[in-house]
């Protein structure tokens, strides 16, 4: 994992299409923007943990359903 530091207004690059930017810092919360493309799925880890059974089903039958062709 890498680790930065970053100040308000201050961004990150991921690759040539995602930005991180440190909107605002208030005690021990932040705020970032993420600008990314409409195909890249940007979700909260809590969001991800909750959703992430229901995608290995449907992936585990899909590849299940390819095998039986």
């Amino acid at each position: 994992m890498l680790v930065l530091s970053r100040k308000p207004g201050e961004k990150i690059y991921i690759g040539n299409h995602i930005t991180i930017t440190v909107v605002e810092i208030k005690g021990n919360r932040i705020r970032i923007g993420i600008e990314a493309p409409e195909s890249v799925p940007v979700l909260r880890a809590e969001l991800n943990d909750f959703l992430r059974p229901e995608a290995e089903s449907t992936h585990e039958t899909d590849l299940a359903m390819d095998k039986s062709r």
